[in-house]
């Protein structure tokens, strides 16, 4: 391999300018889907954040309340 810049996939080394057309495509459309993977995952612990935070503030009106029989 060329001393250029590498990637590791499954545990084995490749180098960036041997890869072939194709195999750079797959790459980054592999890297583009692994940002939105992350970006959801931040919007999802956003969601859950807001979601702890309405349910506080429910069950804290809640115990104002008697419950109905």
């Amino acid at each position: 391999m060329a001393n250029g810049q590498t990637i590791d996939i499954d545990g084995k080394a490749y180098d960036l300018s041997e890869l072939s057309g194709e195999a750079k495509k797959q790459l980054g459309s592999l890297q583009a889907v692994d940002a939105e993977i992350q970006r959801l995952e931040q919007r999802k612990a956003i969601a859950q954040t807001a979601r702890n935070a309405y349910a506080r503030a429910l069950q804290e009106e809640l115990a104002k309340m008697e419950p109905a029989q």
